[in-house]
């Protein structure tokens, strides 16, 4: 922004409104993340929050794509064992999400999938030992994997994390955590097969149900709540405001099954509530 003229919110990922900007006074960018979970060195888009709104934008250009990508897993030891957990189960949110996401891409599909399985490998282990490189690693790649494969799209999760972040504070990588499996259970019927071909892969049961209980089990061992309503005030929900910002999320057009500000309500009431579908 330090080139350009125009409000940032005039770049807001709608339309060609990134051709507003003095493209000439954007400089390269160098990505060195620190944490592992985002994936933003892979993309070309930042997700930044108006106070003003209380809405998470999302602000587009081209020449956001970093030149260059330096992933260290050293930057990344001191990470404290609920930041990594929780940036760790973002990511696990990115490559789930885009490996459900209707469409065509099998090159998506396969990035994916491998992301998936390393954070099965090694989330636990980083949570555990922070020290552990190796674990570390794989969980750098896990995160640029995730955020290569969601420009097939993204799904539910996002769209009811991205309200609740920009109005309660609360760190996307959680929020994405606590809303996992009562999406996962809400697609179901659009998602059971896809989830059942990659169980072997995974080494988990071949059927829906212990895929779910994998990410549930993971939960637990991370020590991440349940229910929303164990990070957020019941009292300060407004569900018909949240659910109609999670509708009008960008996330939303790609959830494998098409959603209504009801449908939206109802994951949100359930999330609330601890009850699965």
């Amino acid at each position: 922004m330090s080139g350009q003229s125009r409000p940032i919110w005039d770049f807001e990922d709608i339309g060609d409104n990134w051709k507003r900007a003095y493209e000439k006074n954007i400089a390269p960018i160098i990505a060195v993340p620190t944490t592992a979970g985002t994936g933003s060195e892979t993309g070309r888009a930042s997700a930044i929050i108006n106070k003003k709104t209380g809405v998470k934008k999302i602000i587009f250009h081209p020449k956001f794509l970093p030149s260059i990508v330096i992933l260290d897993p050293v930057l990344t030891v001191d990470l404290s064992p609920r930041l990594t957990a929780a940036t760790g189960m973002d990511a696990l949110a990115h490559n789930l999400e885009a490996y459900c996401a209707p469409g065509f891409h099998p090159m998506a599909d396969g990035i994916a999938i491998e992301g998936m399985k390393l954070i099965k490998k090694s989330l636990l282990k980083a949570v555990s030992d922070g020290k552990n490189l190796e674990a570390r690693s794989d969980l750098l790649a896990a995160a640029s994997m995730g955020s290569t494969a969601f420009q097939k799209g993204l799904g539910a999760i996002h769209s009811l994390s991205h309200p609740v972040n920009a109005q309660f504070n609360i760190h996307h990588g959680l929020s994405n955590a606590i809303f996992m499996p009562y999406v996962l259970s809400f697609n179901k019927s659009s998602i059971e097969k896809r989830i059942v071909s990659i169980c072997n892969y995974l080494d988990l049961d071949k059927n829906f149900e212990s895929f779910l209980n994998w990410i549930l089990d993971l939960r637990k061992e991370l020590k991440i709540p349940h229910k929303l309503s164990e990070v957020v005030e019941i009292n300060k929900i407004n569900l018909d405001e949240l659910s109609k910002m999670a509708l009008e999320d960008p996330s939303t057009a790609t959830n494998p099954k098409k959603m209504t500000v009801d449908d939206m309500k109802i994951l949100y009431d359930h999330s609330i509530s601890g009850k699965l579908f």
